[in-house]
């Protein structure tokens, strides 16, 4: 390729926080239009903003958790512009002091792609916290304006130009919402608005040094999205330089149904917005004390727990990265791996089984009426032997249902495996005498037949049957 693309993200995120950034209303999503706004977030003459200060502290642990240094001293500016979706005509958000500066984030795995990822971080420039601006409603009816989410805590991570592929830029993504998802900062759910990225990218030829002419690319709706998007931008910008044409510094939006960009204006510089320190709110200052004390509270992040998982618990690096999906599944299977005799066998029933069923069913794995100690008590009796792992799928099946523990089942339904060389070769000698042809044909080197006479034995046994017994008894009746 004669082209370099140089890719950084500006990524916004919703603060999970019961109220908005500098009002009382409640932050919340699905309720009618305009029922959670007041004269603050609606930007009424001579209304005071108040900071939420669990939107500043939760700003201050997303930064930790990314490697940032946290200033001690930063502070609220307006950010002006003219636009429905603002009702006071400026943002206030944050320009030259912002809380977070200079993390990083490591790009784990495969791309999107299936390729394997470069060993290297993504750098953070910053994260600041602002007010978000309130949801555009259009219908063939017309275009209204929902100020529900106008003043919602709001939280931008702005990357460094260090991506070079739009795998990279999806890997990027991925860890990103898993650190913020992990560290209870936000859902991140893109579908609902809660988390929206925004690509900056230029071309370069291969060795220069200098960066090309940035083009900003928005409405990207999901990861795959962005993925699209950056491919074609590439493709995009390759097709013109080639031309010999000049690249214009855009703001361009993407069609993901067509899977292309489009021209929405030429690009503001900073000084269009015309920043300045709110005067309406008082700088923020942190101490050590007060850092560290949210440091110390940090979470295990997914990569950390992922390497644990497959240390401690021998589970596979795939059987990881499926339990460290969710940060409630990955809690919840660390309470049951834990308490088990075979962590490993937890795992397996987790991705076969249990995460079916809680999809089937559109729930949550809280939700669900097993517990963590109940899945590891149902593990240690297949792995001992009780029962085997076909009975094992009904015992399952009647604790999702009702919640009942593996070991009360059992005793209910009569479930335990029969162990009892007695009555397992008296079974054999049946299943022995009603498949005589099968007897023969065993005997005369066919030891494919062997496994044909294991299931009669566990047909007649109702499935009760010791396995491994059975095979044993099985080859010394038929020698």
């Amino acid at each position: 390729m004669k082209y370099e693309a140089v890719i950084g993200l500006e990524t916004h995120i919703e603060i999970r926080s019961k109220s908005k950034m500098f009002c009382s209303c409640a932050n919340g999503s699905g309720a009618p239009p305009n029922t959670h706004v007041c004269p603050v977030c609606m930007g009424y003459p001579g209304v005071l903003p108040v900071p939420n200060r669990r939107a500043i502290m939760t700003t201050v642990r997303a930064g930790l958790l990314t490697e940032c240094t946290i200033a001690k001293f930063s502070k609220f500016d307006r950010k002006s512009y003219f636009y429905p979706d603002m009702p006071k005509n400026y943002q206030i958000s944050q320009y030259d002091l912002p809380f977070c500066e200079h993390g990083r984030i490591k790009l784990e795995g495969t791309g999107l792609s299936g390729a394997p990822l470069p060993d290297k971080y993504i750098g953070i420039t910053r994260i600041h916290l602002e007010e978000d601006a309130a949801k555009l409603v259009h219908s063939a009816e017309g275009s209204g304006v929902d100020y529900n989410r106008a003043g919602v805590p709001l939280m931008e991570v702005v990357s460094e130009p260090d991506m070079r592929s739009a795998d990279e830029a999806y890997a990027y993504l991925t860890s990103l919402k898993e650190i913020m998802r992990f560290g209870d900062v936000g859902d991140c759910d893109m579908e609902k608005g809660q988390m929206r990225c925004d690509v900056n990218i230029s071309l370069r030829p291969v060795g220069q040094k200098e960066f090309g002419t940035k083009i900003e690319l928005k409405n990207l709706n999901s990861f795959r999205a962005v993925h699209r998007a950056v491919d074609y931008e590439i493709w995009r910008q390759s097709e013109l330089l080639d031309r010999g044409e000049k690249i214009r510094q855009e703001t361009r939006g993407w069609n993901d149904d067509q899977g292309e960009s489009y021209l929405m204006r030429t690009k503001e510089a900073a000084h269009d917005y015309r920043y300045f320190p709110d005067p309406d709110l008082m700088p923020v200052v942190f101490t050590d004390e007060e850092i560290e004390a949210v440091r110390a509270a940090l979470p295990e992040l997914p990569a950390a727990m992922r390497k644990r998982f497959q240390e401690s618990y021998g589970v596979t690096a795939y059987d990881a990265g499926v339990l460290t999906a969710d940060r409630e599944l990955a809690a919840w299977f660390d309470a049951s791996a834990k308490k088990a005799k075979t962590p490993k066998l937890v795992a397996n029933w987790i991705s076969s089984e249990l995460l079916r069923l809680l999809g089937e069913d559109k729930i949550s794995i809280r939700e669900c009426r097993i517990t963590p100690e109940g899945l590891a008590e149902l593990t240690d009796v297949i792995s001992s032997g009780v029962i085997n792992g076909k009975i094992g799928k009904e015992v399952f099946a009647e604790m999702y249902a009702t919640g009942k523990s593996a070991k009360t089942i059992i005793g209910e339904k009569g479930l335990a495996q029969v162990s009892d060389s007695g009555a397992i070769s008296s079974v054999v000698a049946e299943a022995i005498a009603n498949n005589p042809k099968q007897a023969e044909e065993y005997r005369a080197g066919n030891e494919r037949v062997l496994q044909y006479l294991v299931g009669q034995v566990m047909k007649l046994s109702k499935g009760k049957a010791n396995p491994q017994l059975v095979i044993a008894e099985l080859k010394k009746q038929l020698q």
